[in-house]
């Protein structure tokens, strides 16, 4: 990552070599299934490792309204915390984000996919550089591929954006971004105050870290040959703080590891699905965990979601908090955010708890 001064933008360094886009493969018939199979059949996809759908367990759904409710506050608080330290995953309801924003983000966003090529490709990412439209992580001719295009952008603070990579078609996809992330931001921080106060540290602690967003948009294209061999979005956990996480069509995809198996995740009607990212699992000692997921692809229906990311500010330090360490060992390694990101998109590819690994103390 490079920063100049504190109010600056900074440019996140980590582009992919360019690939073609997945949506366009998909369109073109002259291409044949072999073809395309080849980069993106994954040997290590396998039936058996999933859980299965009727499985007892499902991730806990938390109602935001009960939290605000001094009646009902201590009950969802006990199942927020069980939901943070046990899971990493949780359902949120009642979140306050206006149906109207959700709704005309979700139009915007069906309506961007379904422009031409030329069009989309407008907003492409540049060299060196991940913000924009096109792929993450993709560093050699040999590696894997996910079946997956994206779109990726700065949204907080708003100083941060750049507009070059947003797209001008529709004409209100702007708009409807802007205020779906002033949205999900006041969500996210609203969350991170009732965690705060779980740990028994100052409520405002941990979402007065947490200045910086970003999104990511995810496209999964349907493919009826080998959708079961292959992957949307290979497995890792997130190297932010908290990622809150909607489901733009009805089509399922997200899998969670929960006791060595994959759990398909199917989302409640207008609930945001919330999980737990490094950065917060190494300021909070490891108190709060950050779980791998995946996202597989379905043989007949496309798939889009948009993961809104919150990350510490640039200018803070990502590591253990010391109101929560007391007297006790500090389980991880403390780095400016700067060296946080620059360690992060060094690694070239995504994996499991990649950042928890990376900064743990005597592994």
């Amino acid at each position: 990552m490079e920063t100049t001064e504190a109010n600056e933008r900074p440019k996140i360094l980590g582009g992919c070599m360019k690939t073609r886009n997945v949506q366009a493969l998909v369109a073109d018939h002259n291409v044949s299934p072999a073809d395309i199979l080849e980069r993106y059949i994954r040997p290590e996809m396998a039936v058996d490792d999933v859980l299965l759908e009727n499985n007892s367990e499902e991730i806990p759904v938390i109602d935001m309204s009960r939290l605000m409710d001094e009646v009902s506050m201590d009950e969802e608080a006990s199942k927020l915390k069980f939901a943070c330290e046990d899971w990493g995953f949780f359902q949120l309801v009642n979140h306050g984000v206006p149906e109207k924003v959700i709704e005309e983000l979700k139009e915007d966003l069906m309506r961007f996919y379904d422009l031409p090529l030329e069009k989309r490709e407008e907003v492409a990412q540049l060299p060196g550089d991940l913000e924009g439209y096109g792929q993450a992580f993709i560093a050699s001719e040999e590696q894997k591929l996910d079946w997956a295009d994206m779109l990726y952008l700065f949204t907080q603070p708003p100083h941060f954006r750049n507009y070059k990579h947003w797209p001008s078609q529709p004409p209100s996809f702007r708009d409807s971004l802007e205020n779906y992330s002033n949205a999900t931001q006041e969500v996210a921080h609203c969350i991170m105050g009732f965690m705060a106060t779980i740990l028994g540290i100052k409520r405002e602690t941990i979402s007065e870290i947490h200045g910086s967003q970003t999104v990511r948009i995810n496209y999964y294209p349907p493919c009826a040959n080998g959708h079961d061999k292959m992957i949307g979005l290979s497995p890792h956990s997130d190297g932010c703080g908290l990622t809150l996480l909607l489901q733009v069509n009805p089509v399922p995809g997200l899998q969670i590891k929960r006791n060595g198996k994959w759990l398909p995740i199917v989302p409640l009607p207008g609930a945001l699905i919330v999980n737990i990212g490094d950065a917060l699992e190494i300021l909070t000692n490891g108190r709060y965990k950050s779980i791998e997921h995946r996202a597989v692809i379905n043989a007949k229906e496309e798939r889009i979601s948009i993961a809104a990311a919150h990350s510490p500010s640039f200018e803070k330090t990502v590591g253990p908090l010391a109101d929560i360490v007391g007297k006790g060992t500090p389980l991880f390694k403390s780095v400016t955010m700067p060296e946080y990101v620059k360690l992060f998109v060094s690694q070239k590819k995504i994996y499991e708890k990649k950042m928890v690994q990376l900064l743990k103390l005597n592994p």
